[in-house]
């Protein structure tokens, strides 16, 4: 394993875990901090990324888990997964922004496709991400992940996803195949 993985822990979140990581999630995406980290949505969307009780609601569901990883007992980085039938989903992926750019991503997305392969038996991960985010797009391409075209509406209207700066928003669905 190389020195950037050393050192890390991978749990499930807990309730105690929820302001941290609304804290962690919200300085990836939105606003000045998040313009450390290249995963900035900060020129696309203003407002929130997440909420306490969005986050909550993923520890919560029984077919959801929000993997936390750690290095020296603090929170560095977080990705949602939820078993849907025979694929996983891939969310709320976070990356602490001064910590972005060193492969941390890598090694994080790889640890939770290993765990819903071998917690669910699933051979997808799904994904959507925004279909204007290209960088963000062409890193999970890089990752295996394959562009779909199938796209769904950005949710206007709904301060919960954040205030669209723009108005060609939508989600792409991304797949890859899972070994």
């Amino acid at each position: 394993m190389d020195t950037l993985a050393t050192g890390l822990t991978f749990r499930d979140a807990t309730d105690a875990d929820v302001v941290e990581l609304v804290a962690l999630i919200e300085s990836a995406y939105r606003g000045e901090a998040s313009r450390a980290g290249w995963t900035t949505e900060a020129d696309i969307l203003e407002g929130q990324r997440t909420d306490p009780e969005g986050v909550r609601a993923v520890i919560k569901s029984a077919d959801s888990r929000l993997l936390t990883v750690e290095r020296e007992g603090r929170i560095v980085a977080c990705c949602q997964l939820e078993h849907r039938g025979d694929h996983a989903y891939f969310g709320m992926f976070s990356v602490s922004p001064a910590l972005q750019g060193a492969g941390l991503g890598k090694v994080i997305i790889a640890e939770a496709e290993r765990q819903a392969r071998a917690a669910w038996g699933v051979t997808e991960m799904h994904m959507t991400v925004i279909s204007v985010r290209d960088d963000l797009i062409a890193w999970y391409e890089r990752r295996g992940y394959r562009r779909t075209g199938r796209m769904t509406p950005f949710p206007y209207g709904d301060e919960r996803f954040g205030i669209p700066l723009r108005d060609d928003l939508q989600f792409e669905l991304l797949v890859k195949e899972l070994g």
